[in-house]
Parts: structure tokens; sequence; C-alpha cells
């Protein structure tokens, strides 16, 4: 099984190099499955309808999100719907699913607390969903994407889940890592994949927006920049009856 992991998609332009980019890559890489973190398609905050049918429809299968989940207030009621969305499994009681089965993959989404809001343990909720999963006979192939601040939590939760999942892949920073690699167990492992975005930019924003920011302390309204676009992805190869990693690589792609 072969799947591409697409970093934080960040407004329109990331969504057109979504769809010039995808489209040939699943072909030329023979890819059974494509995961994007969709929760910046919407100018930047959140995802909408539109937003997520456009990626969708661009060759991406499976959406997941993180703490811009809640920012469109449109998606909330199609959260518990039939559209391949998640939003991160230990937020308490919330819409939406934190998981999901296709092409006999389960889709885990999970959201760190590491500098960011004090939710319910990542660490614990994997454990619960993973105990649920294999009484309900879950596939052997089980990906992960962990959107969270700190580095050391990302890499601890990759060595708490090692053996446990096939790949857990960091997303949030929008700033790409360079430590790919198959953990010992055979969990492939990257703490963060990247963005979507574009390149001249502070994490896929105008730069002289949050420059205004830092230099003054006042809050100001940030825009998507423009220019061209870098996609960040991670492609993982998973043996199939075992669910181990057996190769994972990043894959990144200049569009103009």
């Amino acid at each position: 099984m072969r799947i591409l992991m697409i970093g934080d998609v960040i407004g329109k332009p990331g969504r057109q190099a979504i769809r010039h980019l995808v489209p040939d890559l699943r072909q030329e890489y023979q890819i059974d499955l494509v995961i994007a973190n969709g929760e910046n398609t919407a100018g930047g905050f959140g995802i909408t309808v539109d937003t997520a049918y456009e990626l969708l429809e661009s060759g991406v299968d499976i959406l997941t999100s993180g703490n811009h989940i809640w920012d469109q207030k449109e998606i909330i009621p199609h959260l518990d719907e039939g559209l391949p969305l998640l939003r991160p499994a230990n937020y308490p009681d919330a819409p939406g699913r934190g998981y999901l089965v296709q092409r006999d993959v389960m889709v885990m989404n999970l959201i760190g607390r590491v500098f960011m809001a004090p939710l319910e343990c990542p660490f614990r909720t994997a454990d619960r969903l993973l105990k649920e999963a294999k009484a309900d006979g879950a596939p052997r192939i089980i990906f992960v994407d962990f959107h969270a601040e700190a580095t050391s939590e990302k890499q601890a939760l990759g060595w708490y889940l090692d053996g446990r999942v096939s790949a857990l892949i960091g997303t949030h920073t929008h700033v790409g890592t360079v430590d790919a690699r198959i953990l010992p167990k055979g969990t492939a492992y990257l703490t963060d994949v990247g963005m979507t975005g574009p390149v001249n930019s502070v994490i896929g924003s105008e730069t002289r927006a949050v420059l205004d920011r830092f230099l003054t302390g006042l809050p100001n309204r940030l825009s998507v920049a423009t220019g061209p676009v870098m996609m960040n992805s991670v492609l993982v190869d998973i043996d199939s009856e075992t669910g181990k990693a057996l190769t994972i690589q990043r894959l990144d792609r200049m569009v103009n």
C-alpha cells in the first residue's frame, strides 16, 4: 500500500497546486491513497464545503485537520455527514469523527497539547481508539496525522505508537522537517510534513502583515501570500500483510 500525505493546504494557492500536481503524482508513483491536511484551505483559516470538495475532486481521498477546523462555522454540520473529513479525535464531545477507514486503511487524526489548547490526552486517546479498532477488526494499516506544535511531543507519540501504527506524520507548523525514518518496530515517522502554500511567505501568510504584528504587537488581519507554491508531502510504502512501513521519503514539488 502506497500512501501520500500532503502538508497543510494554504488557501487558493494551495488548492490550485493540489489540482495541478496530485493527479499526475498518483499516476507516476502508483499511489493508492492520498491524505491531505485541509484545515487552512479557506483563505488560510478553516475549511468550507466548497474547498473540501475542490480537494477531493483534485485527487485527495481523505482530509485531516487540526485546531482551525472550527474557524468556518459552515463546515460543522457536515462533520457528521458523508465527507471524508476528520477532526482531531481528542476533542471531547465535539461534532465529527477522529478516524475513518477507507481502502483497508484506518486514518486517525490527533492534536497535541503542548503550546496548544488543553484537550484530552492524545496518547491515551490513541490507546483507546486502537483498542476499539482492534475489537472491531480494524485493518492492519493505521495512519496517524498528529497535528501538534512541539517537536518533542510529536517524537514522543511516535515512539509511544511505534509498532502499533503504520505511520505517524506530524502537521501544523507548516515547516517541514528532515527526520523521515522507520522506527525500530516498523512505524514510519516524520515530525512535520510542512505545507502546501506560497514559498515567499511566513508559514503561508503575506510577509508584511506578519512583520507588522511582530514589530508593533498589534493585531491585524493576515492574508494568504502569492507567488510560487511548494507542495510538501511524504510518500510511505506499507506492507499490507503486516501493517509495517517499508519506506518513507519526502516528496516536494514546486508550482510557479
